[in-house]
C-alpha cells in the first residue's frame, strides 16, 4: 500500500540532528533584522529563501555561508528565545515528539553576551514550548572545529554547568577538513568525565579517518551524518557491532554534496545491514525541508516499506540522549500508532531488540 505524505505527518517522531541558526522562520529573520537595523541583502521572504536555501551547494564549506545571515540576528537574549521557540512550534505542528536542537554559543557573542546568557534563553523557550504544546527537547552545545581547542572547552564546561538544566549534549561541528577531531579531544574528556552524552559531525565531508577520530579520540555517542562511513567496512562493523546511532540527514547530504545524488547515498545499504540509522533534518530552512520530508523522501527514494519507515521512527526514539526511564515512556507511546501504521501494509512491525 502506497505511502502518503499525509500518514507520514501524523506519526509521532523525533529530530535529533536540529540546527537553530539553520532552521529560523524566513520573516522572523527579517523582522529581528528590521527591529535591530541590520541591513540583509534581502528584503522579503522570497529573496531571502532564495539567498538561504541552498540546494546547489558546491561543497559543505559553500553551504555553510548561508548561516551568516541568521546569526546576525540571534546576538540578542530576545532573538535567541523566540527563535528557540518558534522551532520547538513547527516541529510539534509535524508531530514531532522530541527534538534535540544544536547551537554553538560562542557564534552569538558579537553583542556582548556571555555564554550563560546566551544558554539561558533557548532552555526558557524550551521549557515554555513544553508548557505550550507538550513538546519535549534537549540541548545540545556545539564547539566548533576550526576554533581554538581553548574555546571548545569553555563550551564543554559551559555544558557541565547546564547538566540535569536542560543540556543533553556536546557536539563538535563545521567543516572537517584541515580541522580533525582530536584537537578537541580534552573537551570531550571533560564531557565524557562528567558523565554527558556527546555526538559529533563525523564522515560528512571527510573519510572514514573522521569518524575513526570521533570514536576513538573524543568517545562520540553517536554520529553526525556518518555519510563515508561506508568507504571503510571494518569500521562500519565497529559502529554497527556497538549501535552506534547515525543521525542521518538525506536532503542536507544532497545540498552539501556529500552524496551527489540519494540513489548513491548509503542510507539504504545501512538500514539493510541493521544499523541504527535515524533521520533527521538538520537544517529546515537551508535545506528547506521537515521531519516528514526526510521521511517521506527515503520512502519514495529507497522503496520503503511501511513497516520499514515505522522501525526508522524508532531508531529516532531509542537513540535519543534522555535518561532511560523517559525515553522507555516516549518509546511505549509511540508503538501504538507506529504498529498500526505499519500494519495498514498487511506486516506487523517487526522491530529491533537491541
Amino acid at each position: 500500500m502506497d505511502i502518503k505524505r499525509e500518514e507520514i505527518l501524523e506519526l509521532p517522531k523525533t529530530d535529533l540532528h536540529l540546527h537553530l541558526d539553520g532552521s529560523m522562520r524566513l520573516e522572523t529573520i527579517l523582522e529581528l533584522a528590521d527591529k535591530q537595523k541590520i541591513r540583509l541583502p534581502a528584503n522579503d521572504a522570497d529573496k531571502l529563501k532564495k539567498l538561504l536555501v541552498k540546494k546547489n551547494s558546491k561543497n559543505l564549506v559553500e553551504y555553510l555561508e548561508a548561516f551568516q545571515y541568521p546569526l546576525q540576528v540571534l546576538q540578542t537574549a530576545e532573538a535567541l528565545y523566540r527563535a528557540t521557540y518558534e522551532l520547538c512550534e513547527d516541529a510539534h505542528a509535524e508531530n514531532v515528539r522530541y527534538l534535540e536542537l544544536r547551537f554553538a554559543p560562542v557564534l552569538h557573542t558579537q553583542k556582548g553576551l556571555r555564554l550563560t546568557e546566551i544558554v539561558m534563553p533557548v532552555l526558557d523557550a524550551m521549557k515554555k514550548a513544553y508548557r505550550d504544546f507538550g513538546i519535549e527537547s534537549g540541548l545540545i552545545l556545539c564547539a566548533m572545529r576550526h576554533m581554538d581547542p581553548d574555546v571548545s572547552m569553555r563550551t564543554a564546561e559551559l555544558a557541565v554547568a547546564f547538566k540535569n538544566k536542560g543540556v543533553v549534549g556536546f557536539d563538535l561541528a563545521g567543516a572537517e577538513k584541515d580541522y580533525p577531531a582530536k584537537y578537541h579531544r580534552d573537551a570531550f574528556f571533560l564531557i565524557l568525565n562528567n558523565n554527558i552524552n556527546c555526538t559529533i559531525h563525523a564522515g560528512e565531508a571527510y573519510g572514514p579517518e573522521s569518524i575513526a577520530q570521533a570514536i576513538h579520540y573524543c568517545g562520540a555517542h553517536r554520529l553526525g551524518h556518518g555519510t563515508r562511513l561506508v568507504e571503510d567496512g571494518d569500521l562500519l562493523n565497529y559502529v554497527n557491532d556497538h549501535r552506534i546511532p547515525l543521525e542521518i540527514c538525506l536532503n542536507s547530504n544532497l545540498h552539501t554534496h556529500s552524496v551527489s545524488s540519494l540513489s548513491e547515498h548509503p542510507f539504504r545499504l545501512y538500514y539493510d545491514y541493521g544499523m541504527r540509522v535515524t533521520l533527521n533534518t538538520d537544517n529546515r530552512t537551508i535545506s528547506d525541508t521537515t521531519m516528514t520530508d526526510e521521511l517521506y523522501t527515503a520512502y519514495k527514494a529507497y522503496n520503503m516499506s511501511r513497516d520499514e519507515v515505522s522501525n526508522i521512527i524508532l531508531y529516532g526514539f531509542k537513540s535519543t540522549f534522555q535518561s532511560y526511564k523517559a525515553k522507555s515512556s516516549m518509546i511505549n507511546e509511540a508503538l501504538t500508532p507506529l504498529r498500526n501504521f505499519a500494519e495498514k501494509g498487511g506486516k506487523a512491525t517487526n522491530h529491533e531488540v537491541l
